[in-house]
């Protein structure tokens, strides 16, 4: 599986979300002030309600902005055994039912599910708690992490 081909394609996800954010937010823009939502009395909030639609949608293509930033600048290394997983890391984890996922361990922002080939890749920060788990971790190591009630566990099986 090539890593910059999935980062190429992290790339054109946040690519569109941007567009779309930056859409939403030039429609609750005009909405807020629009003359005809120009409040006549105090319980006449359409106009406030789309200022703060606005406010939030700016503030989520700003992420998506630094997110895409982030990819941008990232250089995925092969995997070094001795440093073990690291951020970069294409890794198959099998879980104790024997389902296996890919992860593909990248830098914040690019949570999202990727196909390559007939594969899915789930795209994790080492922020979240399973990649957390993964960093310094080699083939043949357990991988426990508690969500809620529920502890999870999986083995490496590969690392690339």
């Amino acid at each position: 599986m090539d890593k910059c081909l999935l980062q190429q394609q992290v790339l054109e996800r946040l690519a569109e979300d941007l567009l779309q954010v930056e859409q939403a937010a030039r429609v609750a823009h005009e909405t807020a002030t629009h003359e005809e939502n120009i409040a006549e009395n105090k319980y006449d909030t359409l106009g406030l309600e789309a200022a703060y639609l606005a406010t939030g949608q700016a503030r989520r293509a700003e992420a998506i902005r630094q997110a895409m930033a982030h990819w941008r600048q990232f250089r995925p290394s092969p995997y070094d055994a001795h440093k073990g997983i690291q951020l970069g890391a294409l890794v198959c984890l099998v879980d104790a039912n024997d389902q296996q996922q890919s992860l593909f361990l990248g830098p914040d922002g690019g949570s999202m599910k990727l196909v390559s080939g007939d594969q899915f890749v789930q795209v994790i920060s080492s922020a979240s708690p399973l990649g957390r788990a993964l960093l310094g971790k080699c083939e043949g190591d357990e991988v426990s992490i508690q969500i809620a009630q529920v502890r999870q566990q999986f083995e490496v099986l590969q690392v690339q």
